[in-house]
């Protein structure tokens, strides 16, 4: 799956309040996936930092298109654990959001997303995920 078929995947797959985080897929790769959530003060929470909420959501988005690129396209799947750490605020900027497999299997597939601020290489949150296979 290339950039333009994790977008269609984003656009036809999600519900409506995830197409409104307005993510943007940046790169695709087998296993790998990168998207940008442009910065919106509708995400922000009191001081302006992006809401934990928004950087989760889009965390999870993220990994079910890496999943996608593994598999060579879209199926079924749920989420089934999201471990995440917030180690700093993103404020004022664009999140890009790297989401990657690391093992993928029959029925559970295993991935990690890191989350940086568009303008720091500095990494502000790291999620663990696994998804359950349809």
């Amino acid at each position: 799956m290339d950039v333009e078929a994790c977008q269609a995947v984003l656009r036809d797959m999600f519900a409506p309040w995830v197409q409104a985080l307005g993510l943007i897929v940046e790169t695709a790769a087998p296993g790998e996936v990168r998207v940008r959530l442009p910065h919106s003060e509708a995400l922000a929470r009191v001081g302006g930092t992006v809401c934990g909420q928004a950087l989760m959501s889009a965390a999870d988005t993220a990994m079910v298109l890496a999943i996608s690129t593994q598999l060579g396209g879209f199926r079924p799947m749920a989420t089934v654990s999201q471990n995440t750490s917030f180690m700093r605020a993103i404020s004022g900027t664009d999140v890009l959001v790297l989401a990657r497999v690391l093992k993928p299997g029959r029925t559970l597939v295993f991935g990690e997303v890191e989350i940086r601020g568009a303008l720091e290489d500095r990494l502000a949150v790291h999620a663990t995920t696994t998804y359950a296979l349809a």
